[in-house]
């Protein structure tokens, strides 16, 4: 009876341990401070790069997802290298372009899974980019995705 207990307990404690979540604070940063630090890699119809304009089906899709936590999104553009070097060191917080599920990127940082039906990608499975552990932002993004996709 006495470990029913104890394991009751302990399930009882771990409901409230807000999982999943952000060891640096990602989405907490986000909603505070209403701005999506965000990375592009120019990719055809999925990431244009006009002088500073940023344009396209996966800049739509971040946008939307600012949008829907009350921010705005500051665009950084670089190669894909540069790109996940800057999600590293926390600098973005999350990266498009051309990215498919075979991203060379996974070891060094966190990949959604794939999502096809974007415009410029249909078939293809398309991934997003993100700093490694930061499961929460992950989460909302991909709920997010979810939502905006089967539309």
């Amino acid at each position: 009876m006495l470990r029913i207990l104890a394991v009751a307990s302990l399930a009882l404690a771990l409901t409230g341990c807000g999982i999943p979540t952000d060891p640096e604070g990602t989405l907490a940063r986000i909603d505070a401070d209403g701005t999506l630090r965000a990375g592009a890699s120019p990719s055809g119809a999925l990431v244009r790069v006009s002088g500073d304009d940023v344009a396209g089906s996966l800049v739509d899709l971040v946008e939307g997802f600012a949008r829907s936590r009350g921010a705005e999104v500051t665009w950084e553009v670089d190669s894909e290298e540069a790109l996940v070097d800057a999600l590293e060191s926390g600098a973005l917080d999350l990266a498009v372009g051309g990215m498919t599920d075979q991203t060379p990127w996974s070891d060094r940082v966190s990949v959604t899974r794939g999502f096809t039906g974007i415009d410029g990608a249909e078939d293809t499975p398309v991934v997003f980019l993100l700093p490694m552990g930061e499961n929460a932002t992950q989460s909302a993004l991909e709920a997010y995705l979810d939502e905006e996709l089967r539309r």
